[in-house]
C-alpha cells in the first residue's frame, strides 16, 4: 500500500510539473522564431493568406513568423511535414477547406488524417465562389441557368481548375442539389478554366473571385451568383445562390492555422489569441478584401464546427459522385 501510495505522489508530482511547464511555455510563447508552413506554391490563396497574417503577428509578437512553402500532392507533403513536426506551436501551417475538410476524403492514400493529426488554432478568412456563365449567354439568373440547362440535356459542359479542386466539387454540388446533367471538364489552373468560359467551351464556373476577377472586370463573364451564405462586400447587388432558390447550397473556401497534434492547449490558446488579434487589424482586414476574402474572426469551438461540417458535406459529395484521387 505504502508502495503504491508513493507511486501515485509521484505520478502527481510529474503531472503537475507537467502542466507548470506547458503554463510557462504559453506564458513566454512565442518565444522565438515560427514557422508558418504553405503546402502550395507561392503566390496562390493559400500563400497570400499565410503572408498577410505573419507580417501582422510579426509585428504584434516581436517574434519574426517565417513563411516557408512545401508544395506537392494536393496540399498533402506540407500537412504531412507538420503534422510530424515537434507540438511546441513552432510549426504552424496554413490550412483551408480543401487540404483539411476535402483531402481524407478526396486521397486514398494519405499518411496522415489532418482531421486527426493536427488541431485547429484560428480562422482567418473565408473566400466565396462565383457562379458564373458566358457574357453572351441569354440568363440573367441562376434559376434562369437551370432552366436553360435542363433544357438542354447532354450539351451543359462545367470547367474547373482541375480534378478534385473546389471548383469540381462545387459544380458536383450544384448538380445533386438541381438535377440538372452536365459534364466536367478539368483544366489545369483557375486561368484555363476561366478562359473556356469566355470561350463559351463551358457553360458555367463556379470559381473563387480572385481568380475570376479580371474577367468580371472586363465583362468577359457573367455573374449570377455567389456561393456564400451572405452577399460578398465586392458584389453586393449580386444575390446569393440560397436567395435565388437552392437553400441549402454554401460554397466557401476558409482559411485557417493549425498546429501539430499534442501542442499543449495553453500555447493553442496563445496562438489563436494571436491569430484573432490579427484579423481584427483594419489594416488585414483591408488587405484579404482586396484579395476577395472574408475576415473570420471564430472561437475555436466555433472553427472546429466549421471544418467537421465541410467534412461532412464534401465526403457526401465526393462518395456520390465517385471522385478519388492516389
Amino acid at each position: 500500500m505504502r508502495q503504491r501510495a508513493i507511486w501515485k505522489c509521484l505520478a502527481m508530482s510529474v503531472l503537475a510539473l507537467a502542466m507548470g511547464a506547458s503554463h510557462a511555455a504559453a506564458a513566454d510563447y512565442p518565444a522565438r522564431q515560427i514557422r508558418l508552413v504553405v503546402p502550395f506554391t507561392p503566390g496562390g490563396g493559400t500563400d497570400i493568406m499565410a503572408r498577410v497574417i505573419a507580417a501582422e503577428m510579426t509585428k504584434n509578437t516581436g517574434q519574426t513568423v517565417v513563411v516557408e512553402n512545401k508544395p506537392g500532392a494536393g496540399g498533402i507533403i506540407g500537412t504531412e511535414y507538420v503534422a510530424r513536426a515537434s507540438p511546441d506551436g513552432y510549426t504552424l501551417m496554413i490550412g483551408s477547406v480543401s487540404t483539411i475538410s476535402i483531402n481524407p476524403s478526396l486521397y486514398t492514400k494519405m499518411s496522415v488524417n489532418p482531421l486527426e493529426d493536427l488541431m485547429p488554432a484560428g480562422a482567418i478568412s473565408s473566400t466565396p465562389s462565383i457562379f458564373a456563365v458566358p457574357a453572351d449567354l441569354d440568363v440573367s439568373t441562376l434559376q434562369e441557368f437551370i432552366e436553360y440547362a435542363k433544357s438542354r440535356p447532354g450539351s451543359i459542359n462545367y470547367g474547373s481548375a482541375g480534378v478534385g479542386t473546389s471548383h469540381h466539387l462545387a459544380g458536383e454540388l450544384f448538380k445533386m442539389q438541381t438535377g440538372v446533367h452536365a459534364q466536367h471538364i478539368a483544366y489545369k489552373g483557375s486561368s484555363p478554366a476561366a478562359l473556356s468560359l469566355m470561350r463559351g467551351e463551358s457553360q458555367f464556373l463556379i470559381a473563387n473571385i480572385p481568380s475570376l476577377q479580371a474577367a468580371l472586370d472586363g465583362d468577359r463573364i457573367k455573374p449570377l451568383a455567389v456561393t456564400s451564405l451572405n452577399r460578398a462586400k465586392q458584389f453586393p447587388d449580386l444575390p446569393t445562390v440560397v436567395e435565388s432558390g437552392l437553400p441549402e447550397f454554401e460554397v466557401v473556401v476558409w482559411y485557417g492555422m493549425f498546429a501539430p497534434k499534442n501542442t499543449p492547449e495553453e500555447v493553442v490558446g496563445r496562438i489563436n489569441e494571436e491569430i484573432r488579434k490579427a484579423v481584427s487589424s483594419p489594416t488585414v482586414q483591408k488587405q484579404l478584401i482586396t484579395e476577395g476574402a472574408e475576415p473570420m474572426v471564430a472561437t475555436l469551438a466555433e472553427f472546429e464546427q466549421i471544418i467537421m461540417r465541410d467534412y461532412e458535406k464534401w465526403k457526401r459529395v465526393i462518395e456520390a459522385s465517385g471522385i478519388q484521387l492516389e
